[in-house]
């Protein structure tokens, strides 16, 4: 914004000062003149301990000129103490303004590791500088993120690319090949393009909470997310089982849809083949709504637990070759929970596989 120049808030404040203390000494000599040198002061006011204060202003020793003089001289003290002293201060008090717009200007330079760190004990300016260190810390974070997201988003969009270039070289350099494979081939590595594009457009609707909240029954929304994928289920040989009352709460169930069909899949996919188990189950738990999504599987050390929700962290040790993903599954079913004000929370099994719980709020 432009605005025109004016006075530093330190010359103001050292005005404020300067013409407070200037009020404060008229208003004092005004008291002396009008109760002491007039005589009109109150008899308790002249106790004998003031005697000789009052002696001195006593009007036979000092006259209304006299007076005057001195106190023309007393307020000329006044206002350059009071100039001096104000700047002093002004200055002391915005020091850590200064502070704080320092490292404002260094954040609009686009480094955000600075921190103020303003020492002492707290008052407003020291949580205006700590409010502003958590913003630039929580703004760092997001901008790696963004970053990483926007490199590995890169990455995986060029992967298909890549790989249709490469089989149309290898088409035009044996043109005797079968025409049909490589259009099966070529529809496969499309196909996986069209669903990271898709799950990139999801990812970004979410995030905006562009979408229309409506009471949602979760425990509809999980058993019919089961049934979709219940041929997949059968096909891994992975059990599938359902429980759970009447759920309610408020969003968009497409969206809610999306992401329990995101723990189902993932949890079939990630299972042990042949015989592994997933149980979805759904409940009212502290005045919200709560679906949990759990399945048999392989030991999960924590610190790759606390990973699998960020985009593309497939899980080296949990992918299985044959159905590894695009890598979004958990990301997306983060995104639609906090668009909903709701919380994901990950766990390891004490025996294997993984424990998924959404915790959404009650209807409003």
């Amino acid at each position: 914004m432009d605005r025109a120049p004016g006075l530093s808030v330190r010359l103001k404040l050292t005005l404020s000062y300067a013409g407070f203390l200037m009020v404060a000494g008229v208003l004092l000599l005004t008291a002396v003149w009008v109760f002491l040198l007039r005589g009109v002061a109150p008899p308790s006011l002249y106790a004998p301990s003031f005697a000789n204060v009052l002696r001195v202003f006593d009007p036979n020793n000092f006259g209304p000129v006299v007076f005057g003089s001195a106190a023309a001289v007393v307020l000329v003290f006044l206002l350059v103490f009071g100039l001096v002293g104000g700047w002093i201060l002004a200055g002391r008090m915005l020091a850590p303004l200064t502070r704080i717009a320092d490292a404002t200007r260094t954040a609009a330079t686009g480094t955000l590791s600075h921190r103020i760190e303003l020492p002492g004990r707290r008052d407003e300016f020291r949580e205006l500088a700590d409010a502003f260190d958590s913003m630039l810390a929580r703004l760092e974070a997001h901008v790696a993120e963004q970053r990483r997201f926007a490199a590995n988003a890169s990455h995986e969009l060029r992967t298909p690319l890549a790989i249709t270039r490469t089989l149309l070289d290898v088409a035009r350099s044996e043109p005797d090949g079968d025409p049909a494979d490589l259009v099966d081939r070529l529809r496969v590595v499309n196909s996986r393009a069209i669903d990271l594009t898709e799950a990139l457009l999801l990812l970004s609707r979410t995030e905006q909470r562009s979408f229309t909240r409506e009471p949602v029954d979760l425990s509809l929304v999980a058993d019919e997310a089961a049934e979709t994928l219940l041929p997949l289920a059968e096909k891994h040989g992975v059990t599938v089982e359902t429980s759970g009352d009447v759920t309610p709460t408020t969003g968009s169930a497409a969206l809610l849809l999306q992401m329990a069909t995101n723990l189902v899949h993932n949890a079939i996919v990630h299972n042990l083949p042949g015989r592994g188990t997933v149980r979805v189950t759904t409940g009212v738990d502290a005045g919200g709504a709560l679906l949990v999504v759990e399945n048999t599987g392989e030991v999960l050390a924590p610190e790759l637990v606390a990973t699998l929700a960020e985009p593309f962290r497939r899980g080296t040790d949990r992918v299985r070759t044959d159905h590894a993903g695009i890598g979004l599954g958990l990301a997306i079913v983060k995104s639609i929970a906090q668009a909903h004000d709701g919380t994901l929370t990950l766990t390891p099994g004490r025996a294997g596989g993984l424990r998924v719980a959404v915790h959404l709020p009650a209807p409003r």
